[in-house]
């Protein structure tokens, strides 16, 4: 099945590579380099467990950019307690920058990139616990940077000084299960863009497929600071907590390359 489709894929992106320079179908969308991929390819979008295209998981990116790439969806447990909206949004959480203006008077942000190898200006880190099998978020009061001392005294008189308590995890069999699922087969393309007209276009080029990634290979760019926890969330709504890396070392994730 994976070959088969595989094989299907790569007609398809041949295809749209020979079509040149492609208007931007997703005006408006950050993600739209994915987004008209996607529809080129007839590829509902989706979050979900499962591939996009067959056996294959599509992810794309701008030919120059710096950003992450993101993995996938993964919402920390204990998720009974809905983790991120009720306890790291109000208790950790600070005024949204657009508070009193887009959004109400009160709205609150809870936005933090962070891995194993650093700590946040505001005290937030990644860890794990081998023993117990889980990766977790850690906070340190002490990390907290002076030119956020409004917020830290917000912490002081608030939840105090501690840990956090419950720590939001993810066991490493979750972390499996996603690999093997949604990521077993990835297929990634980059697109070069340039605006005509104040319209955007994008000519898909690089393209590149890994299979099989592992656990074991997680934990250890996981260790070296390349794959991050992202929380983007806010009082009216919580965008989802992703996995991402940075996009040179997603093949250091695979056991194989496939020359596409």
């Amino acid at each position: 099945m994976r070959e088969q489709d595989l094989e299907i894929l790569k007609d398809r992106l041949q295809m749209i590579k020979e079509m040149g320079w492609i208007k931007n179908r997703r005006p408006g969308n950050n993600g739209g380099v994915g987004n008209t991929l996607e529809d080129l390819l007839e590829v509902e979008e989706n979050n979900l467990q499962l591939p996009d295209f067959g056996a294959w998981e599509l992810k794309s990116q701008r030919s120059r950019t710096s950003s992450l790439l993101t993995l996938f969806h993964s919402e920390p447990f204990p998720r009974r307690s809905k983790i991120v909206p009720q306890i790291l949004l109000p208790l950790y959480g600070w005024p949204h920058q657009k508070a009193g203006i887009t959004y109400p008077a009160d709205e609150r942000s809870f936005r933090q990139t962070i891995n194993v190898t650093s700590t946040s200006d505001r005290g937030f880190s990644v860890c794990i616990d081998e023993k117990q099998e889980r990766f977790l978020v850690s906070f340190r009061y002490d990390r907290i940077a002076d030119r956020h001392a409004e917020w830290r005294d917000f912490i002081l008189h608030g939840v105090g000084t501690g840990e956090l308590d419950p720590k939001p995890y993810w066991t490493f069999a979750v972390i499996s299960k996603k690999l093997q699922t949604k990521l077993k087969n990835l297929m990634y393309v980059r697109a070069d863009t340039k605006k005509i007209d104040g319209e955007e276009y994008y000519r898909y080029r690089e393209i590149e497929a890994y299979v099989d990634p592992s656990l074991e290979r997680f934990i250890e760019l996981m260790k070296q600071g390349f794959i991050y926890v992202d929380f983007d969330a806010r009082t009216g709504h919580n965008h989802g907590t992703k996995i991402r890396i940075r996009p040179s070392y997603k093949e250091s994730l695979y056991e194989r390359h496939i020359k596409v």
